[in-house]
């Protein structure tokens, strides 16, 4: 499996203040964006995977909410998130 709890745990590590905290956005979005890159590579492999495809439709929508909800409360953790996962609206 590709999401293992050593990488779940390296993700949360480097986007978190603390690595076990995984409920801050900044965490979910680099989650997010990691399942959302993973599903894009496979998607490209395998065109018709339509239940892949609406999984990543979902995801990103959910990173999209999380973007969002980042925007009304911090701008400045918003612009650092997006600079540093490389995102852009």
């Amino acid at each position: 499996m590709y999401l293992t709890d050593k990488v779940k745990n390296e993700i949360f590590a480097k986007h978190n203040k603390s690595g076990q905290d995984t409920g801050t956005a900044e965490g979910q979005i680099a989650l997010f964006t990691f399942r959302i890159n993973h599903l894009t590579g496979h998607l490209k492999k395998n065109r018709k995977d339509f239940a892949t495809e609406r999984s990543l439709v979902k995801l990103v929508g959910k990173r999209r909410r999380q973007l969002d909800y980042l925007i009304k409360k911090d701008i400045n953790r918003y612009r650092a998130i997006i600079k540093e996962l490389g995102i852009r609206k």
